[in-house]
């Protein structure tokens, strides 16, 4: 049996404070200790923080849609109307079609090759030097040359890509002080974006390519298509190379872990799924509710704007045994890292292929990863990332 709203615990809790962002697993606790959803008074939603109650509003998507916008302000909601994010039942299924057949495992396997060897010259140019910024020289490096030709973005327009791609998820955030430096990042994006549909300047064969025969199809509007190649890029860099920073800190830190990957290179994917568990690279997303909705035991309203907090989920006392421990060695696959249900991240698969990928060649190449300097946590409404991580790698001499 359910209760209504008046049994939800209200909260002032700002999700997107600068404090919030800088230790955010202590906020999630207190409010997961609160129950699996509470009113969050300043940002007028229902927070929902649990395992179970996330997985259910994610896999619920008639209930909780995305159509309205998945960010905490309307204007982006409204900007964003029709992308693959931000869209539900044909017109979701349309856009990720386009998208889909080019990160199915089939052809995932095709780029396997180029992208481990792209890898390796990441991984040896790294270790050459010995010092280096695990951020800018090694967990951007190897994204920044897959994705942007997956894409098709054009080859000598891409000197604003990660600050723009920032942005675009910035702004995804309540109206502060980030949201407002975020947009004119957004906006130029976007407008660069629509400058390339009405060209053609994309690279042949590639992901644009194919947005763009669906414009000259009719299959879509050109908006729709600029849009899309944001929508497409953005995600697939900064949430990848989130997930690579934070396990090469996480390897730092527990060097015990770093020597089972050594032995055992068949941890490397589970080791992947943990560094999202422990680590998500998103935040939180929110959806709509469409219709009064139990979740758990309480009612969340129809109208209701509802934040889904992937990063509380993945630390839930109640779904993971001592979820705030490091461990390679857990069943880490459930994590809700990617999303879950219709709208989980269609490019995981690109995402787990490239961070395996330079985590087995550091491997093989690496004896020790040591932290030299304080790292710095990037401050984004949405992403969780590192923007500094200083390191020394210690090569394997026997190897």
């Amino acid at each position: 049996m359910t209760t209504g709203t008046q049994h939800i615990p209200r909260v002032s809790t700002n999700l997107y404070s600068r404090s919030a962002i800088d230790d955010p697993y202590p906020v999630y606790q207190q409010l997961r200790h609160l129950g699996p959803v509470v009113r969050l008074t300043r940002h007028r939603a229902f927070g929902v923080t649990t395992y179970d109650a996330c997985r259910q509003v994610l896999l619920d998507d008639d209930a909780f849609v995305s159509g309205h916008g998945v960010g905490m302000n309307a204007l982006v909601n409204r900007l964003s109307h029709r992308t693959t994010l931000n869209s539900d039942g044909e017109v979701h299924a349309s856009r990720r079609k386009l998208v889909a057949h080019r990160l199915m495992p089939r052809a995932l396997r095709s780029m396997h090759d180029a992208v481990h060897a792209a890898a390796t010259e990441v991984a040896d140019a790294s270790v050459r030097r010995g010092r280096v910024d695990g951020v800018v020289d090694i967990a951007r490096a190897l994204p920044l040359r897959v994705v942007p030709d997956l894409v098709g973005w054009p080859a000598d327009e891409r000197k604003d890509l990660l600050p723009w791609a920032a942005a675009t998820f910035d702004v995804l955030g309540p109206w502060n002080g980030a949201t407002l430096r975020a947009t004119p990042a957004s906006v130029t994006m976007l407008r660069f974006a629509r400058r390339i549909v009405r060209t053609g300047n994309v690279i042949p064969g590639s992901l644009g390519a194919d947005v763009l025969a669906a414009v000259d199809a009719g299959e879509i509007s050109r908006a729709d298509a600029s849009a899309l190649l944001v929508d497409y890029l953005a995600p697939s860099l900064d949430t990848t190379i989130s997930a690579i920073s934070s396990a090469l800190l996480l390897f730092a830190r527990h060097p015990d872990q770093w020597e089972m990957v050594r032995a055992d290179p068949s941890l490397l994917s589970n080791a992947v799924n943990e560094v999202v568990r422990f680590e998500s690279p998103l935040r939180a997303f929110s959806r709509r509710s469409v219709r009064d909705t139990a979740v758990g035991d309480v009612t969340v309203p129809a109208g209701s704007r509802v934040v889904v907090i992937y990063a509380s989920a993945n630390r839930d006392e109640r779904a993971w045994a001592d979820p705030d421990i490091f461990d390679i060695r857990r069943d880490a696959g459930s994590h809700l890292g990617f999303g879950r249900g219709t709208h989980s991240c269609a490019g995981q698969g690109l995402a787990r292929l490239e961070s395996t990928a330079l985590l087995a060649a550091l491997a093989e190449r690496v004896a020790r990863i040591e932290v030299t300097d304080a790292p710095r946590w990037g401050r984004n409404n949405i992403i969780r990332g590192l923007s500094r991580l200083p390191l020394h790698l210690h090569p394997d001499r026997g190897r």
